[in-house]
């Protein structure tokens, strides 16, 4: 069961949701990136790595990183100043920057 949680900035309200599961993944026959996904378990049992959804917190973007790769860099603007979303609670909002990313209590979802 994978869980989600939304955070939004105490300042312009910018949201990110972040999925406890992320985005599990195999490789198939065409040599393509299939994700999968709770509960289709016949599928996740082939994944091989995950694409963590992190944030660039120096230009914004909500980007996925393999896990198989030990550098973490932003495609967009070639940061390294990245947090995987599951871990934004207090950090500081790469959009207004004045505010901070909190976890809004009131939101919650399961799949």
């Amino acid at each position: 069961m994978a869980e989600c949680v939304q955070f939004v900035c105490s300042d312009c309200g910018m949201s990110v949701e972040a999925w406890s599961d992320g985005n599990p993944f195999y490789i198939d026959e065409t040599g393509s990136k299939k994700y999968a996904y709770h509960p289709n378990h016949d599928e996740l049992q082939k994944c091989i790595a995950n694409d963590v959804p992190h944030l660039c917190l120096s230009c914004g973007e909500e980007i996925r990183i393999d896990s198989r790769q030990q550098a973490k860099v932003c495609p967009k603007c070639d940061s390294t100043n990245i947090v995987d979303t599951c871990s934004l609670q207090n950090v500081k909002c790469p959009k207004c920057e004045d505010g901070r990313l909190l976890r809004d209590d009131d939101f919650h979802r399961v799949s």
